[in-house]
């Protein structure tokens, strides 16, 4: 093999490797727990990890290649799973001490599918408490006095620190895309309703989203193809053909892809550089590909239906929690919850009814360009612990569903990772993907 550290391939390549001869299984998950081992104190990404069940794992998988059976797709590849995913294996708690113990029965349906594709299910990652806000213990890879972002905190850095070459989050509002930008991986928000929640902690139906970490667009869409799989047990799933999400990712454009630059109604709210930083990259790909547009007014009251919609949920989904144990409750997701039990079936039947007429809107901008360009976050990772940083930038792409992808292409003032958010059509993942490999290619990244 070319490359002297095994952690440090990408999904794709370690699988193709394994599946080549050139590496085990065992020596790939061996080198993840050695960097693990070396980053681990200092970074915190881990809440539940058995090194011995991910080298059995790993050791079975080798076994299986030897005696001639069946590969999958990512056979033998570790693969991270946020603690709010359930997994028959390992405890899923949630992020929270009122489910400190808890134990599924069964896996998740993305974990059951990455199973069936053959990934070693590594480890457990940290989560903020219920996937909300409250931080966990991870740290950002590049500066442990800043926030990783959350709520995927630690998905997001096992993937930065070379721990895995994958991980797989969720989103509600900014919980994938933000994490992937501050700690400077590649981040995918799929289309709402393409990868299956069940066995995933139900915040609010129609804004949870499965989400992906890693270190390429080509990985993500390798991960795309393994779980984003019709599922009858999730309700906003419809049938649909295999997506062939690498397929289309890996090749090139019939012609060079249109950006709309979306400031969007939040624009005052990101910081200095990370506008110039942004103003610069419009400019640097020039006025035939890049043109700046604004969203209809509609799109200023996206914020306050959104929330509407996640509190809403939130006071009905954690209602035994705040009944049973509020005293261990953070102070916001208490209030959160006590703000979602006064809002009136009126505004949240408006909220929701408010998403196909957001689509609508975008449908007209999605027929001139191929993606939107927009920030994923206000800027790099701030300093403190406390926060995990503020998810406004993310907030109207969940609610309308669309499918989001964050690269690492640009850098703040105090040079730490700042994503370039490209968001594309509902339904039309393949083809965002592959304008963002372009995009990815052209900048270098």
């Amino acid at each position: 093999m070319e490359e002297n550290n095994p952690a440090q391939l990408s999904a794709l390549r370690a699988a193709q490797a394994i599946r080549e001869g050139e590496l085990t299984s065992e020596e790939l998950v061996e080198a993840c727990l050695t960097r693990i081992a070396e980053r681990e104190e200092q970074i915190g990404a881990w809440k539940h990890l058995d090194e011995e069940f991910a080298l059995r794992q790993a050791r079975e998988a080798d076994l299986a290649k030897r005696e001639g059976k069946a590969l999958g797709p990512l056979h033998g590849v570790p693969v991270g799973i946020k603690d709010v995913i359930d997994t028959a294996d390992l405890p899923t708690e949630n992020g929270s001490p009122l489910h400190a113990g808890r134990r599924p029965t069964e896996d998740a349906a993305v974990v059951s599918l990455l199973k069936s594709a053959g990934a070693v299910i590594m480890g457990k990652t940290v989560t903020t408490e219920f996937a909300v806000y409250h931080p966990g213990k991870t740290k950002n890879p590049h500066d442990p006095n800043r926030t990783p972002g959350g709520s995927s905190s630690g998905s997001a850095a096992s993937v930065a620190s070379n721990m895995v070459p994958a991980a797989v989050g969720s989103q509600t509002n900014g919980s994938t895309i933000r994490p992937a930008s501050f700690c400077g991986v590649c981040g995918f928000k799929p289309t709402h309703g393409s990868i299956s929640r069940y066995g995933m902690l139900p915040q609010s139906r129609p804004i949870d989203h499965v989400g992906l970490f890693a270190r390429s667009v080509e990985d993500l869409a390798f991960l795309g193809d393994q779980v984003m799989v019709f599922d009858t047990r999730d309700p906003d799933m419809r049938p649909h053909a295999a997506p062939r999400l690498l397929d289309v990712a890996a090749s090139e454009p019939p012609v060079a892809p249109r950006f709309a630059f979306v400031k969007t109604p939040v624009w005052k709210q990101a910081e200095e550089d990370a506008q110039a930083a942004f103003e610069e990259l419009a400019e640097r790909l020039g006025g035939e590909v890049v043109e700046e547009v604004e969203l209809p007014e509609p799109f200023h009251s996206a914020i306050e239906w959104h929330q509407v919609i996640l509190e809403s949920n939130l006071a009905r989904n954690f209602e035994t929690e705040y009944e049973r144990g509020k005293d261990q409750l953070s102070d916001l997701l208490r209030k959160m919850m006590e703000r979602g039990k006064t809002y009136l079936a009126v505004d949240y039947t408006r909220a929701v009814e408010k998403v196909p007429v957001l689509n609508g809107l975008l449908g007209e901008t999605f027929e001139r360009f191929d993606a939107i360009l927009t920030p994923p976050a206000p800027g790099q990772a701030p300093l403190g612990l406390g926060a995990t940083g503020n998810p406004v930038f993310c907030t109207i792409w969940t609610l309308c569903g669309t499918p989001a992808v964050t690269l690492p292409l640009l850098e703040g003032a105090d040079g730490m990772p700042i994503g370039v958010q490209l968001v594309g059509p509902k339904g039309d993942d393949a083809r965002l993907l592959r304008t963002a490999r372009w995009l990815e290619s052209r900048l270098g990244g």
